[in-house]
């Protein structure tokens, strides 16, 4: 029997620190789907882009994603006690891009707020609004868990990431 891993293309290695580059492309043959998380501040609002996401539990209803703790951006999100998560959609790379960027991107991108201030952005596929639930260490990112508090979705294709490079994802 044939498999991925018995032919002349695959490659075997130890992950080590030195070389973490190995390491992120193989994680990088999992295709997700990417997210923009956004929290309100003293600063202003805040956003990351999250490719980290997950689902969680239906009962009661909890989502994850994963930040990491060195980025100058995550103490922001820490402190929040409300968060909410936008699942893009295949025509807002530019969203992506801008929030991978640049922490305060949303003080030049159009948003609503929620009732506790979170800003909220438009057309994204679905969108999450959450109460911190939980953290959970994880090596040098953090494990946020959140409790699901409002939820709203719309149809279209998902915008993906794979490989190091951002696609699409069209449904039938």
């Amino acid at each position: 029997m044939m498999n991925a891993f018995s032919n002349d293309m695959a490659r075997t290695f130890i992950p080590h620190k030195d070389d973490t580059r190995t390491l992120r492309d193989a994680f990088g043959r999992f295709a997700t789907g990417v997210t923009v998380v956004t929290c309100d501040s003293p600063d202003g609002p805040v956003c990351i882009t999250a490719n980290s996401f997950s689902s969680l539990s239906l009962d009661p209803p909890l989502v994850m994603w994963a930040g990491d703790r060195n980025s100058r951006r995550f103490p922001y999100f820490r402190a929040a006690r409300h968060f909410s998560i936008h699942v893009l959609s295949a025509d807002q790379a530019e969203l992506c891009f801008g929030c991978s960027k640049n922490a305060f991107a949303l003080r030049d991108i159009d948003h609503d707020r929620c009732e506790n201030g979170t800003p909220l952005l438009r057309g994204c596929l679905a969108r999450f609004e959450c109460e911190q639930h939980a953290y959970h260490d994880a090596g040098d990112h953090v494990i946020v868990v959140g409790k699901v508090l409002r939820a709203s979705m719309a149809d279209g294709d998902a915008l993906t990431f794979y490989a190091g490079k951002l696609g699409q994802f069209a449904h039938q």
